[in-house]
């Protein structure tokens, strides 16, 4: 939509980013959300467009005013800004979000980058292409971010959700991702034992534990959210132990948790069989998320 610049009876984008901001003191970072409001609207996501015509004076039609703030209103209600724009970056990436998926977390890109260190070195495994899961993938976030920067690497992403499952379709098929819809503790069974690779950040967080922002607790599915038992872990566990199967020898699990769950963790996947293991703590020295390696087989003796 373009903005009328001379309308007489328009009124300024300043005063109305002004108001926006007023409206939405309850939300963490009330400028920016009137601001990104206002660029997907009016300049097609372009922030830097939208603070260039605000300098130059730019006006608003009263529709263009009425549909902004009808966004706004949205957002007031703590809708999700992504839920709002469909679309969440996520490691370089804008993915396609909305009801139904989880909306990818900052502290997820750490599981990215740890990964990429990993893999990154290793530019085909010793059957060829690396070969690489995600496992309850949602959005496909993980699966998307992996692919982009690893392009000749296999790369499989599995999800259960029905809700989800447009989502994840719309941001992995372009980047030749191949996606399953089932459940990630029995799907790729031909696969096992393949997998360079196990990436998942899964339900986790015990039930007790409703998250604080109406952001997620009132618009991120439980399905997402909730591990199963009263610490949260039955669903890591499974997911850890499936892992373990699907991996080759030497291959690399990194798994997503709550930052509570360091030490319930640790002695998950030393249970499971893993070895190496270590935690990824994200920049308030939390620990996030954990990574273990599956053992390779003794060299025989002479």
């Amino acid at each position: 939509m373009k903005v009328n610049v001379h309308d007489p009876r328009g009124e300024e984008l300043t005063q109305v980013l002004t108001r926006a901001t007023a409206a939405l003191v309850q939300v963490p970072s009330p400028r920016v959300d009137a601001e990104l409001l206002a660029a997907y609207l009016l300049y097609d996501g372009s922030r830097s467009r939208l603070q260039h015509a605000a300098l130059m004076g730019e006006r608003l039609t009263p529709e263009q005013v009425a549909e902004y703030e009808a966004l706004v209103a949205r957002r007031v209600r703590r809708e999700p800004l992504q839920h709002i724009t469909g679309s969440a970056p996520f490691y370089r990436l804008e993915l396609a979000v909305g009801p139904g998926v989880l909306v990818p977390r900052p502290e997820t890109e750490l599981l990215v980058e740890e990964a990429l260190k990993v893999l990154a070195p290793r530019t085909e495994s010793a059957t060829g292409q690396l070969r690489i899961v995600d496992l309850c993938t949602g959005s496909g976030a993980i699966a998307a971010a992996i692919k982009s920067e690893l392009p000749n690497a296999q790369v499989f992403a599995v999800e259960l959700s029905e809700d989800a499952i447009p989502y994840t379709r719309k941001n992995l098929e372009p980047l030749g991702v191949h996606l399953v819809q089932g459940d990630a503790l029995t799907a790729l069974p031909e696969l096992a034992g393949t997998f360079d690779a196990v990436l998942s950040n899964p339900p986790y967080i015990p039930p007790a534990n409703v998250p604080a922002d109406p952001e997620a607790a009132l618009h991120d599915p439980d399905m997402a959210l909730y591990g199963g038992g009263e610490d949260g872990m039955q669903i890591p566990s499974a997911i850890a132990a499936r892992a373990f199967e699907l991996l080759t020898p030497g291959g690399l699990f990194i798994m997503e948790h709550d930052d509570t769950q360091e030490e319930a963790v640790a002695e998950l996947l030393a249970r499971v069989g893993f070895e190496g293991c270590y935690p990824v703590r994200d920049l308030n020295n939390r620990p996030r998320h954990s990574v273990g390696y599956k053992p390779r087989p003794l060299e025989p003796l002479d």
